[in-house]
């Protein structure tokens, strides 16, 4: 997530509350303020202190509103943190051409190292969450497709772009290897039933409170299908212990954790060659993570 201003994408305050008054009128006498830290597939708004605004930024997001708004209800109490509760579906109005949606407020800060009071404990409670996403019934959800990204199905769907970023990248990163684990990532084909996916286990998408995690939230890329995708956070978040520590208690087969890598890399490679600056900490991060996958791919693969 990153600051963004008022505006983005068409959206404002005062856009929200028009859609607001002449929707749910109400809760039109409620304050309509930005969020600190949005995200980018949507922007998202505080109504009052107990409620939040959330409205897609382009067509490719606007799936997931029926999505969440479906199936958050159903999944919620079989996972072990909070998840969004939803509270209205809003309908294209006012000029803007989405639906949207009324969120519950949930406390908590975004997942950081200095706000995890154990990282090793985390990462193991992370890990519990998605294992009991995935022990959720899959009956009827939706099969990992365009709604997803992609992520649950396979991430040959990113084959071509993926070379093209190795091959960019070249004098940067090693090759080579970065080939041989995406290759090694074509290979594993997925084995079992389809089962719940997140899509976007990431930091940004993790909430602590007390210093433990309290919240998993925005399941836009959500699904059933493959589980890989889930396990990316093993190196862009986890470090030795705690990267252990998720790999021992979340499990999976050796070509679920094969896929895993090919995910991490095919977007650490597609944020590095979008990077106009080749310095900095953006371009570090996702370097390191890419040295991590080699690692893993060399002691596991």
């Amino acid at each position: 997530m990153v600051p963004v201003p008022d505006g983005r994408a068409g959206i404002d305050a005062g856009l929200v509350k028009r859609l607001i008054a002449a929707q749910f009128p109400e809760w039109s006498g409620l304050p309509v303020v930005p969020v600190e830290v949005d995200g980018w597939d949507n922007r998202t708004y505080r109504l009052g202190e107990g409620m939040t605004v959330r409205l897609p930024t382009a067509a490719g997001y606007a799936p997931a509103v029926d999505k969440e708004c479906e199936w958050l209800p159903r999944l919620a109490p079989s996972l072990p943190v909070a998840v969004p509760p939803v509270l209205a579906k809003g309908v294209p109005g006012e000029g803007y051409p989405y639906p949207w949606s009324v969120r519950g407020w949930l406390p908590g800060e975004t997942a950081t190292p200095r706000r995890v009071a154990d990282m090793a404990r985390f990462a193991t409670d992370v890990a519990e969450f998605v294992l009991a996403l995935q022990r959720c019934d899959p009956t009827g959800g939706p099969l990992a497709g365009a709604h997803s990204w992609y992520r649950g199905a396979s991430p040959a769907h990113y084959d071509e772009e993926t070379r093209r970023c190795i091959a960019a990248l070249g004098g940067r990163v090693d090759t080579a290897r970065a080939t041989d684990v995406w290759q090694a990532a074509l290979d594993a084909d997925r084995l079992g039933t389809p089962v719940w996916f997140h899509g976007d286990i990431a930091a940004n998408n993790l909430l602590v409170t007390g210093g433990q995690l309290s919240a998993v939230i925005d399941f836009g890329t959500s699904g059933v299908g493959d589980p890989a995708c889930d396990l990316v956070i093993a190196w862009t978040m986890f470090h030795d212990d705690s990267r252990e520590a998720f790999r021992r208690t979340v499990g999976q087969d050796d070509g679920t954790w094969a896929r895993a890598r090919g995910w991490a890399l095919w977007k650490a490679l597609l944020t590095l060659t979008e990077c106009a600056d080749p310095q900095g900490e953006r371009v570090d991060a996702n370097l390191s993570v890419i040295d991590a996958v080699l690692g893993d791919h060399r002691r596991f693969g």
